[in-house]
């Protein structure tokens, strides 16, 4: 009967659960779902990792290789971001060419890495004009429930801290290039974004990561991108303009989110070096 009132008034369905003070998943406004970080999960590629937020699940994949650098950042290597969202992760998305979603998530992303400065793209070069790594960071979405560019920062962020690249020998003479792929270089990353968003309701009522019907039927979203403690990125798509008090309380609860987050990364990480040292 719930589910069938649901299908008939979403948005009733909602409102009758925020006037009692609770989330139809039976959060608090401004809780969380919980979070699953599973690193180095794809062998053929050169890093990857699979995060988790609530249902949102998000699979990310680096593969890496050699390139010549553009006329105007001769000294820079690339990084290209894509995003997939089929119609396996949610009904609402249909096969065929990327969705106005998909497109507007990969730029968003690719804004997020820069303003960040995630990583230096010096440190992508191997000789100047000549040769240079691309990273192609391909990340689907298995299971759309809301926060979808959460689950995708974490999921990057994961995939780049253990990023490692085998080693390159370059003659400038000949032009030839070897490849060391039993010898691999831990890739530098400089900082380590972490995102979080929340949805906005009438009378201003603030919800922490929202889920896809909420996202769906609220009036406003904010997320919050922060790079340690300083905030690096912040992306409102239209939608009610927020109160200063509301964006402070956001603030608040995106820097405990943030140092949750990375300490799970963390945890993730020092799990899998334990492993590779008993094997």
């Amino acid at each position: 009967m719930d589910s069938q009132y649901k299908t008939i008034h979403p948005v009733k369905y909602l409102q009758d659960h925020l006037a009692q003070n609770v989330r139809p998943d039976g959060r608090q406004f401004l809780s969380f779902r919980p979070i699953s970080v599973n690193i180095s999960s794809i062998t053929h590629a050169d890093s990857s990792a699979i995060f988790k937020i609530g249902n949102t699940t998000v699979v990310c994949a680096i593969k890496a290789e050699l390139a010549t650098p553009k006329a105007d950042s001769p000294e820079c290597g690339y990084i290209v971001p894509n995003i997939e969202l089929p119609p396996l992760c949610s009904p609402k998305f249909r096969p065929g060419p990327p969705s106005d979603q998909a497109q507007v998530s990969i730029k968003l992303l690719d804004n997020i890495l820069r303003n960040a400065a995630a990583i230096d793209l010096k440190d992508l070069c191997i000789c100047k004009s000549k040769v240079a790594w691309v990273l192609y960071c391909d990340l689907v979405c298995i299971n759309y429930d809301g926060s979808v560019i959460d689950a995708c920062v974490g999921a990057l962020t994961a995939t780049l801290s253990t990023l490692t690249l085998p080693e390159i020998q370059y003659n400038v003479e000949t032009g030839n290039v070897s490849v060391n792929s039993t010898k691999r270089i831990r890739f530098p990353v400089k900082a380590l974004p972490i995102s979080v968003t929340f949805a906005v309701f009438d009378d201003q009522l603030l919800i922490a990561d929202p889920t896809d019907d909420e996202e769906s039927l609220c009036l406003g979203r904010l997320t919050i991108v922060m790079n340690e403690e300083k905030i690096c990125y912040i992306h409102k798509p239209g939608g009610i303009p927020i109160s200063q008090d509301l964006f402070l309380k956001s603030l608040n609860k995106c820097k405990r989110r943030v140092e949750l987050v990375r300490s799970l990364i963390d945890a993730a990480i020092s799990s899998i070096k334990q492993e590779a040292l008993h094997t």
